[in-house]
């Protein structure tokens, strides 16, 4: 799961750490990718935090349920879209969801928080939750070492090859390192099809 100190920051501001995240330009990158790879169909927001993700798909006709292992942002998203679903589930286990039970995961810079032995686990148990023939989205923050920002929150480092092989042997559809358009970070993201 997310280390201590991240949960705890987020749990202790998720109203500011929402605003700060609705206040940044659309994720317009990440809205095309997902209107070119991912298909009809239920789909999983992995750590949707306060909601903006889940609630853009659900906008655009996913059925979706966002989880999270901050209990604060999952309280936050449930007042900001009370019509969505969303429910607590930590990865790398992610207790209460069965395999193949969704078309899509969404796993938006989530697991640059976890401990470095949990990356590789969590990344094959997203892909065990997708159906044959889902859509993984995945991305995380590229940073040159381990560091804690301001508020506490981890950013482990990594090689994107311990992703690449975390996937191995499933097809990968896209593999870019760029700056995100909402966040203005250097981010890698891939995604694969299970």
């Amino acid at each position: 799961m997310p280390d201590r100190e991240t949960l705890a920051a987020y749990d202790k501001a998720p109203v500011d750490f929402a605003e700060g995240w609705l206040s940044q330009p659309t994720p317009a990158d990440l809205q095309e990718i997902v209107r070119k790879y991912f298909r009809p169909g239920p789909t999983a927001d992995i750590g949707s935090g306060s909601g903006r993700d889940a609630a853009w798909l659900a906008g655009n006709g996913f059925e979706v349920t966002g989880y999270d292992a901050s209990q604060g942002l999952l309280a936050e998203a449930r007042r900001r879209y009370p019509k969505l679903t969303f429910d607590y589930a930590a990865l790398p286990a992610l207790e209460g969801i069965a395999d193949e039970s969704f078309d899509n995961v969404l796993c938006e810079t989530v697991i640059m928080h976890l401990p470095r032995e949990e990356i590789v686990p969590s990344v094959r148990r997203l892909l065990a939750i997708l159906k044959p023939g889902g859509i993984l989205y995945l991305s995380w923050r590229v940073h040159e070492k381990d560091r804690r920002d301001e508020h506490g929150r981890r950013y482990a480092a990594f090689e994107p090859d311990l992703i690449r092989d975390a996937v191995a042997p499933h097809a990968i559809l896209l593999d870019e390192e760029l700056t995100s358009d909402s966040s203005g970070n250097a981010i890698h993201r891939l995604v694969v099809r299970n």
